[in-house]
C-alpha cells in the first residue's frame, strides 16, 4: 500500500517553519538588531535597499563570533543563551530560541562577516540555499556584519505577497525607532537607499527622543518616575498636544524589551480619561522593570506578548504613577482624582491601589469625562425651587454664548484659519420632503461646540458640525481629483517636515492625488519635505498637523479597510481637514456650514455612514410636555 503520510525534506520543512518567524522585511530587521544588542553592541547600523526586499544589512561592534560558533548559528535551534530549562523561567535576552538566523538563511541570499578579539582574521559565511555554506577567512575587526539579500526569492508566492514599498518601509521604520528607543545607550543609523536617515547618538532617553522626533518635543513631554518593592516605572508621557487619532506612539518596554501589552495601553489611557477625549491616543514611552520570573514573553515567536504574574498590581501601579505625573502639570482645569485613587508618594509607597471593578484591558477604554452633570436619575432631589436670582443668572449667562458678528464683518472659519473663504453656490435643495422648512432668519446655536441646532418647520434640526464639513469636504475632494481642478493656498513660508522615510514614501506614492486636493509639497530627503501650499480649508498653524494625519488615515484605510485610492484620499482628507468637534462657530459660519452641507449629493450621512442630521419633530416635544 502507498503510503500517504510522509516525512518532508529538510529543506522543505525549513521554509515552512521559517515563515513564523521571518514574515516581512520588518521580521529581519528586528532579529537582526535585537542579536545586536544581546551581543554587547554600543553602535548598530541598518541599511536599507528597496524597503529591505533587496537588502538588509545590520553592521555592530559587539563581541562577534568564532568560526565554528558562526557556523552554528545558522542552524535551527542554535542560540548562546539558554543552556538549560531553568533558563526559559528568567529570560533576560532579546533573543533566546535560536530560530532566527536559520529561518532567515532559509528564506535569503545570506552572508555574515564577524571576528573577535580573540582572532587576527575573522570569518565570512555565505548561504546561497539553506543546503549549502561555504566559509572563508578574510580580515575583518571585532563585531559582525550580516547582509541579507533578495528575501523570499525562493518563495515567489510569499514575495509577491509583500506590500508596497512605502509600507514595507513604513514598519521597517517603525521597528528601528522602538529598539533605537530601547538601548539610548547604544548608537544607532539608518541608511535608506543610500541615505542617511536617522544618526542617533549616545545619550539619555530624551536625548534619543529629540533625535527621532526633534527639539519640540523636550517641552512637550512629562517624566514619569516611580517605584515600589518590585516595580520600576520610568519614561515619558506626552501632554495633550501629542496626541493623535491613530495607535502608533504607544511605546512599552519591559526590562528593555519592546512588548505590546494591551492592559499597560489601558492603565496608560485609564490615567488620562479626565484629560482627552474618547478616540485620542497620548503618546508615551514607558519603561517596566521587573523581576523576568514575574513575565511570560515566550507566548509567540515574535515575542512581542507579554503576560504578567499578577496583572492587576501592575495595571494599578502604572495608572497611580502616570496620574500623578500629569496631575503635576496645568493640563486642564478639572483635573482632579477621587478620594479612592489619590496619587501620592503614601500610596506608592505601601501599594495601596485602587481596587479594579473588572479586569478589561480592551484597546481603548470609554472616556469617563465628568464636567459637573450627572444623568437626571442620578441627581439628588433639589430640596426648594430655584430662586429668582439663580433663574436671571442662567438665562443670562445663555445670552453671552450667541455669538453674532456684524453683517459686514469677514468671515474666519475655523477650518479655513484667516483664509479667504471660497464663494460657494446657493444651495440647490434643502430638504426634499420639506423644501420650505429651513428660513435663513430662523435660529441657529452651536450646542457644546460639537452640534449645530437649527429650528425648521417642523420642530428642530440637529447637525453634528465634524461629519458635516466631513461631507462637504469629501464631495469637493472627489470632484477635484476627477476634474484634475485643485484650488490651494501658497504659504508665505513653506513648511519644513521631518518625518520617518515610509511616510515620506506613502507621499509620493499618493501624491498625484494629494496634489489634485490641493496640497504642493517638494521632496528633500529621504525623510523630509517642503509644504508649499494647502488647500484652502486647511487651518493656518496645522498644516503639517493634518497632512501628516491624513498620511496616518491613509495608511490605516489601505491596510485594514482596503478602500480604493481615489476614495481613500478623500475620505483622509475629509476626515482630518474637517472642523472638529470643540471648535466653535460664529453665527455667519454655521449658516454657511449647513448650505453647504444641502448642497451636496447626500446630505444626511458622512462618508463614513455616520448620521449628520437628526430631526425632531414639534410632536415629540409636545409629547414629553404633556401637551398631548
Amino acid at each position: 500500500m502507498k503510503l500517504k503520510i510522509r516525512v518532508l525534506p529538510e529543506h522543505i520543512s525549513n521554509k515552512i517553519a521559517a515563515g513564523e518567524v521571518v514574515q516581512r522585511p520588518e521580521s529581519v530587521v528586528k532579529e537582526l538588531i535585537e542579536n545586536s544588542l544581546d551581543a554587547g553592541a554600543s553602535s548598530i547600523e541598518l541599511i536599507i535597499k528597496k524597503a529591505g526586499k533587496n537588502l538588509i544589512r545590520v553592521v555592530d561592534d559587539g563581541e562577534g563570533m568564532s568560526e565554528e560558533d558562526a557556523v552554528t548559528s545558522t542552524l535551527k535551534h542554535a542560540t548562546s543563551k539558554i543552556k538549560s530549562e531553568d533558563d526559559l523561567d528568567s529570560i533576560s535576552t532579546l533573543g533566546f530560541r535560536g530560530e532566527a538566523l536559520s529561518s532567515i538563511v532559509a528564506v535569503s541570499q545570506f552572508e555574515m562577516k564577524t571576528g573577535t578579539d580573540a582572532n587576527d582574521l575573522g570569518t565570512v559565511i555565505r548561504v546561497e540555499d539553506s543546503n549549502t555554506i561555504v566559509r572563508e577567512k578574510g580580515p575583518f575587526i571585532k563585531g559582525t556584519d550580516i547582509s541579507v539579500k533578495n528575501l523570499f526569492y525562493n518563495i515567489p508566492a510569499r514575495r509577491n505577497f509583500l506590500k508596497t514599498d512605502a509600507t514595507e518601509l513604513k514598519h521597517v521604520t517603525e521597528t528601528f525607532v522602538r529598539l533605537a528607543l530601547s538601548r539610548s545607550d547604544v548608537s544607532f543609523r539608518l541608511y535608506v537607499d543610500d541615505s542617511l536617515v536617522y544618526n542617533l547618538e549616545k545619550g539619555n532617553l530624551l536625548d534619543r527622543l529629540i533625535g527621532i522626533s526633534g527639539d519640540e518635543i523636550i517641552n512637550n513631554v512629562i517624566p514619569v518616575n516611580q517605584e515600589n518593592q518590585s516595580i520600576k516605572l520610568f519614561g515619558y508621557i506626552g501632554k495633550p498636544v501629542l496626541t493623535k487619532k491613530v495607535k502608533g506612539e504607544q511605546y512599552v518596554f519591559l526590562n528593555n524589551r519592546y512588548v505590546q501589552s494591551k492592559q499597560v495601553n489601558h492603565a496608560v489611557f485609564k490615567a488620562y480619561e479626565n484629560v482627552l477625549e474618547k478616540g485620542d491616543y497620548p503618546f508615551f514611552v514607558l519603561f517596566i522593570d521587573i523581576d523576568p520570573r514575574r513575565t511570560d514573553v515566550n507566548i509567540h515567536p515574535s515575542k512581542l506578548e507579554v503576560r504578567f504574574d499578577d496583572e492587576k498590581e501592575i495595571y494599578d501601579f502604572i495608572v497611580l504613577s502616570a496620574r500623578k505625573s500629569l496631575s503635576h502639570y496645568d493640563l486642564v482645569p478639572a483635573l482632579s482624582f477621587s478620594e479612592s485613587s489619590i496619587s501620592g508618594t503614601e500610596k506608592l509607597a505601601f501599594n495601596n491601589y485602587p481596587t479594579l471593578e473588572k479586569n478589561d484591558f480592551s484597546d481603548r477604554p470609554s472616556s469617563v469625562v465628568k464636567n459637573g452633570y450627572e444623568s437626571y436619575s442620578e441627581r439628588p432631589k433639589p430640596k426648594s425651587r430655584y430662586t429668582d436670582d439663580e433663574i436671571e443668572q442662567l438665562f443670562s449667562s445663555l445670552g453671552k454664548n450667541f455669538v453674532r458678528p456684524a453683517e459686514d464683518e469677514d468671515v474666519e472659519l475655523p477650518f479655513g484659519g484667516k483664509r479667504p473663504a471660497q464663494q460657494q453656490p446657493a444651495i440647490a435643495q434643502v430638504i426634499p420632503s420639506e423644501p420650505s422648512e429651513t428660513d435663513s432668519s430662523a435660529f441657529m446655536v452651536q450646542l457644546h461646540n460639537r452640534y449645530i441646532l437649527s429650528q425648521i418647520k417642523s420642530g428642530l434640526m440637529i447637525v453634528d458640525q465634524h461629519v458635516a464639513h466631513e461631507r462637504i469636504l469629501y464631495e469637493q475632494a472627489k470632484k477635484r481629483i476627477e476634474q484634475n481642478f485643485p484650488t490651494f493656498q501658497p504659504l508665505l513660508f513653506p513648511k519644513e517636515v521631518t518625518t520617518d522615510p515610509g511616510t515620506v514614501a506613502l507621499l509620493k506614492e499618493i501624491y498625484d492625488y494629494i496634489q489634485r486636493v490641493g496640497f504642493q509639497v517638494k521632496f528633500t530627503s529621504k525623510n523630509s519635505f517642503l509644504i508649499e501650499a494647502v488647500p484652502e480649508e486647511v487651518r493656518v498653524g496645522e498644516e503639517e498637523k493634518i497632512l501628516l494625519e491624513i498620511l496616518d488615515e491613509y495608511r490605516m484605510n489601505q491596510e485594514e479597510k482596503h478602500l480604493e485610492a481615489v476614495d481613500n484620499a478623500c475620505k483622509s482628507f475629509s476626515c482630518k481637514a474637517a472642523i472638529k468637534s470643540g471648535d466653535r462657530l460664529s453665527d455667519k459660519e454655521m449658516r454657511k456650514l449647513i448650505d453647504d452641507l444641502f448642497a451636496t449629493s447626500m446630505p444626511y450621512v458622512c462618508p463614513h455612514g455616520r448620521p449628520v442630521v437628526i430631526k425632531i419633530s414639534l410632536n415629540e416635544f409636545d409629547k414629553r410636555f404633556g401637551r398631548t
